[in-house]
């Protein structure tokens, strides 16, 4: 099996590499805050110091990173260099759509496929390797890393055509959709509770019947425990860094989204508030505490 790069081990990005180090793929890793990857280095990962010593010529680097201006850090000009004619960069981050066209576009100017491959799980769903990803590009080269998302950690592919951007889109409106679950859950359930009915029993019946999804019974049981602080594995700045975006997208392309402006607005008050160690589910607490409620 091919050495594969790897930027970025955050709190998504760790378990993905775990897998395919189990999957048997070599691995080469960069991530900023070097510390943080030394224990997949014990897993037979190779630790480089940059993101160009991560890839070989002709091959395959992931990356996964926090925001659009850490994309286009790691992505310059070393990077897609040392990549070079037949290499892919397979982009697993949540990033504008115009960003990752950009980003195409200049790979293919030394012969190198971009990729947008947006992953759709929690670090746990990653883990277990039920994980979704969207993925646009180039056709051969999202059918060469397709084994890689399926070893890393996708249960489910789907593929939005040869348009860099689409994938990210798609990615963004799913974040958008759980985040308006989030806000729909913490209405109904407060509405629940100001008429003293059990918020508990009302998540269990519509998440086992009329609402049976993962979406709805995970971030249900959340806003029912109040588990909106600790050790996020998805933070409120993280969820308000993708709202931005799909506002931004949205005003691209004259579309209105008022509830997409109402979660922006919850996850700004969260962060107002100065709730570092904040889960996105944490926009739950605007309706919670709009009906007086703790």
């Amino acid at each position: 099996m091919e050495t594969i790069g790897f930027i970025g081990t955050g709190n998504l990005g760790y378990p993905i590499v775990e897998n395919l180090l189990k999957a048997g793929y070599g691995v080469s890793v960069y991530n900023r805050t070097r510390e943080k990857a030394l224990p997949l280095q014990q897993l037979g990962a190779v630790l480089v110091n940059s993101p160009a010593e991560a890839v070989v010529q002709g091959g395959i680097v992931m990356s996964l990173v926090s925001d659009d201006k850490a994309i286009i850090a790691i992505a310059g000009d070393a990077l897609v260099k040392a990549l070079g004619a037949g290499g892919i960069h397979v982009s697993m981050s949540t990033i504008s759509p115009d960003t990752s066209r950009i980003l195409a576009a200049h790979h293919l100017e030394e012969g190198v496929q971009y990729v947008a491959a947006p992953v759709f799980a929690r670090p746990e769903a990653a883990a277990a390797k039920v994980g979704t990803a969207v993925i646009s590009g180039n056709d051969a080269a999202k059918a060469r890393i397709r084994p890689l998302l399926e070893a890393g950690f996708a249960k489910n592919i789907f593929d939005l055509g040869d348009d860099a951007g689409s994938a990210n889109v798609l990615k963004l409106i799913g974040n958008f959709m759980i985040a308006g679950a989030i806000e729909m859950m913490a209405e109904s359930f407060a509405l629940a509770e100001k008429n003293k009915v059990d918020p508990r029993v009302v998540y269990e019946m519509l998440t086992t019947t009329l609402f049976a999804s993962p979406i709805f019974r995970n971030y249900g049981a959340m806003i029912v425990d109040r588990k909106f602080t600790g050790d996020p594995s998805f933070s409120a700045a993280l969820g308000l860094k993708d709202l931005n975006l799909v506002l931004e997208t949205a005003a691209r392309s004259y579309t209105p989204m008022p509830l997409a402006q109402l979660v922006q607005s919850r996850l700004t008050t969260v962060l107002a508030k100065d709730t570092k160690d904040a889960d996105w589910i944490a926009l739950a607490m605007g309706a919670l505490e709009d009906a007086g409620l703790k």
